[in-house]
């Protein structure tokens, strides 16, 4: 049953537009329900039930009958005045960009002043429009009734069902598509990186400018500057002429460990600076130069490439395909209780 909320009532000042539209509400409904009559009686069935059992029904409905349209005319005659009225309205207050608008938007509303079978089926939709514009202006809830729930969820049941086939019907033609040979890499490389590389090579030489400034860092480069250390001294240590130097006496093993230190800070040093001097121009001037001439032999990166799009292509259609509306279902099934958990319940009581 709805509702209405008189505080928003109030506060949207449309209490005359209220009145207004349930006097018009109230004449659709006769005028719709004269409109069914009137095509019944028109059928043999119920002319001849009628007879039968309703004779003066007849005989007082038929000059109504025949005369029909001019009864008909005196609802589409207050329809139209209505619908000017609203109109003019609308035009007082620069509702639309163009004066001219108001019928356009309202189209049903004047289809359904035509007086044909075909057309008279477009008042419904003017029920419907008084009931959105109150729901609007939220002086009633629609989506606290049971029949706008109903329809609701079958709308989005019948959306979901038809986006995700057709999500899954053109992720499907891409896979087979890559499948195929489809030169994805390089569409990819010439379409979408290329003409972004200057902003991909500026991104680059931050990141390698912040890992430069990381190792000289004496909290956060101690990882990079130990593991520089031990390779120095491995290298050292390796290495056959530094190695004779154990054979001196007394100061052999420490002009081993200063040099090892002296290498290991300038390694250190060097690769701080080479990080921290690198530019976008200098990134950019390499990978033109010095990544022109790089023609890998083996498919196998460009293979494994097409093998992570086309399982992420998997998921996203895994995903897809779940009926979100069944486990919707279900889940509002779960908090409704049954018949015997009531009985129980109201036992315990």
């Amino acid at each position: 049953m709805l509702k209405i909320n008189r505080e928003n009532l109030r506060n949207s000042h449309e209490t005359p537009w209220l009145i207004l539209d349930l006097v018009m509400l109230g004449l659709l409904f006769i005028n719709l329900a004269w409109l069914i009559f009137d095509a019944l009686y028109a059928t043999n069935f119920v002319y001849q039930q009628l007879g039968v059992h309703f004779p003066a029904v007849i005989d007082a409905y038929d000059p109504i009958h025949n005369n029909f349209l001019l009864v008909d005319l005196v609802f589409i005659g207050i329809f139209f005045t209505e619908f000017c009225f609203r109109w003019a309205v609308a035009i007082i207050r620069k509702e639309h960009l163009r004066w001219y608008f108001f019928p356009f938007l309202h189209w049903y509303d004047l289809v359904g002043l035509i007086p044909t079978g075909g057309t008279r089926l477009f008042r419904f939709l003017r029920i419907l429009s008084i009931l959105h514009r109150l729901h609007k202006y939220e002086i009633i809830d629609l989506n606290q009734t049971a029949i706008f729930r109903f329809f609701t969820f079958y709308y989005d049941v019948f959306v979901e069902e038809l986006s995700d086939r057709i999500v899954v019907k053109v992720l499907s033609d891409a896979q087979k598509d890559i499948s195929a040979g489809s030169p994805l890499l390089d569409d990819i490389t010439n379409q979408v990186l290329a003409p972004r590389r200057p902003v991909i090579t500026q991104w680059m030489a931050g990141i390698i400018n912040h890992l430069g400034q990381s190792i000289s860092n004496d909290e956060h480069g101690d990882v990079i500057r130990e593991h520089v250390r031990k390779s120095v001294g491995k290298a050292v240590r390796g290495n056959a002429q530094v190695s004779s130097l154990n054979y001196l006496p007394i100061i052999g093993k420490t002009i081993e460990n200063t040099l090892e230190q002296s290498v290991t800070d300038i390694v250190t040093s060097s690769l701080v600076n080479l990080l921290s001097d690198l530019d976008s121009e200098r990134i950019d001037h390499f990978i033109s130069v010095g990544m022109h001439d790089y023609t890998p032999t083996a498919d196998a990166l460009d293979e494994e490439v097409l093998n992570v799009v086309n399982e992420c292509l998997e998921l996203v259609k895994a995903h897809v395909s779940q009926q979100r509306w069944k486990s919707h279902l279900m889940e509002k099934e779960s908090t409704v209780p049954s018949p015997g958990q009531v009985s129980k319940e109201n036992d315990t009581l």
